[in-house]
């Protein structure tokens, strides 16, 4: 990685101004590569390439459109390789898990090119004879898409595949921290044909990108994931120009254990989901609530998978979990661990940096963590369990239910009728019972309460960029 330019109108630049952005290693703390810096000037040439691509695009077939986004697809399987590489050096995850992701980008970009092939309409019986009454279905117009670190390129894709299989043109401003991975989805999409200015790159300032581009009349619909605070304010800016937005925010999942669950299975899954890119996962177990006759055994269990991690440089053989993202998550991962300890929990692993460069941190296990704790009340987002017990179902719902947050949750028993009240008594926007079966293109992905609003997966993600037209047309009085 040297530098990474912002890709405009079907060409990829630098910005006018010249000026650039570091990009760090979070492995080594080294400069790796830099990113160009758009401002207001850079963003009105991307609004104005969106609006003229938006005229193109939308016109074109969607079976068309459908094979140029398969096309795309097929390109990042054959480069994942070279792009895992990028992504775990400018984002630390190990290599396997970065394959995995831009893999998966693949099969999203599959999912949507032929779920754009079905964004039917209706025709509703007329009460007149010669009258056609016709529900249409268009794209809504120029989307402004704002992305995270976590997963540089999966998040990108689930917005800009739902975005152009609608037949929307998009402006995209991924993370400053991880540029390169999210910038070789774009060149895919620009080498299987998409048209000039549908899609657009821009890196900067997020506040003065996402004020200017939210405000901007051109943009129609805005998508944004990242945290809830940052999500508020944007929703409000677009609430006062009208926009549609789709808000995926943050979360701090329960993952409750019954008594009757396979516990050494549940520890298993639950540690690798928890884990899973340092634990950076919106949707990653944090509160686990294990019912009392089975806690020793599944804590037992628990601790010894999360000994077993190997952390350190995601591209060194055999690491498991890498680095955090920046120094950032570092200090915060450690303030709420302290947190927690004076006021009364204990760490049985992990709990301080691991090495003495890099971001790393030890994977985290603590117990006895009372509810009045920071981690048992704000997002952790890095690789800390939290330990509680519980005595019975009421009890446990009413934990799982007490914080603003409803994004994803877990549970393991092996009781129908307790599977069926959790389906029912839960406040979450996704619920996986004794797997773990979040997150693929084909399911919705999004929260409720503090957690957003709106989905990201199957069919629900292509209809949040569509508009609904009604006509009703009569024949000519003769």
């Amino acid at each position: 990685m040297s530098k990474v330019q912002l890709f405009i109108d079907g060409e990829w630049r630098d910005s006018l101004s010249g000026k650039t952005i570091p990009v760090i290693n979070p492995a080594t703390e080294e400069k790796i590569g830099e990113v160009a810096h758009a401002q207001n000037e850079d963003l009105e040439l991307a609004v104005s390439a969106a609006a003229r691509g938006f005229q193109v695009w939308r016109k074109m077939s969607p079976l068309d459109r459908s094979g140029i986004l398969r096309k795309a697809g097929d390109l990042l399987r054959q480069r994942a390789g070279s792009i895992a590489t990028m992504m775990t050096l400018e984002q630390g995850k190990p290599f396997a898990e970065a394959k995995v992701e831009i893999l998966g980008c693949a099969d999203f970009l599959d999912w949507f090119a032929e779920e754009g092939r079905r964004t039917y309409g209706r025709m509703i019986p007329a009460r007149g004879e010669g009258i056609y009454n016709l529900v249409i279905k268009e794209p809504v117009g120029p989307v402004a898409a704002f992305t995270p670190w976590n997963f540089p390129m999966s998040q990108a894709v689930r917005k800009l595949g739902a975005a152009l299989s609608a037949g929307c043109s998009v402006v995209i401003k991924p993370p400053e921290e991880t540029p390169a991975s999210p910038a070789e989805l774009i060149r895919a999409l620009a080498d299987a044909g998409v048209p000039k200015g549908v899609v657009n790159l821009v890196y900067g300032i997020p506040s003065e990108i996402s004020d200017y581009l939210i405000s901007h009349p051109v943009i129609r619909k805005i998508s944004f994931t990242g945290s809830t605070p940052v999500g508020k304010q944007l929703a409000s800016l677009a609430g006062a120009h009208m926009k549609r937005i789709t808000m995926e925010l943050g979360g701090h999942a329960p993952a409750i254990v019954f008594d009757d669950a396979d516990v050494k299975f549940a520890a298993t899954v639950l540690a690798g989901s928890k884990y899973r890119n340092a634990g950076q996962v919106c949707i990653a177990p944090t509160r686990f609530l294990i019912q009392d006759g089975v806690y020793d055994q599944f804590v037992e269990e628990f601790v010894a998978k999360t000994r077993a991690l190997k952390v350190g440089n995601g591209l060194d053989e055999g690491v498991t979990i890498g680095p955090l993202a920046n120094e950032r998550r570092q200090a915060a991962i450690g303030t709420l661990i302290d947190d927690a300890l004076k006021n009364g929990a204990k760490a049985l692993t992990g709990g301080k940096r691991s090495q003495n460069k890099g971001y790393f941190f030890e994977p985290t296990v603590l117990v006895d963590v009372p509810k009045s704790a920071r981690a048992m009340n704000e997002e952790p987002f890095g690789p800390v369990a939290l330990m509680s017990r519980f005595k019975d179902f009421d009890e446990v719902m009413t934990e799982a239910n007490r914080l603003p947050y409803g994004l994803a949750s877990y549970a393991y028993t092996r009781s129908v009728k307790t599977s069926t009240a959790l389906a029912t008594g839960i406040e979450s926007g996704m619920l996986s019972i004794n797997h773990y079966g979040l997150a693929l293109p084909e399911f919705p992905f999004g929260g409720v309460k503090d957690s957003g609003y709106g989905s990201e997966g199957g069919l629900e993600a292509v209809e949040a960029y569509l508009a609904t037209k009604f006509v009703s047309q009569g024949s000519p009085a003769s």
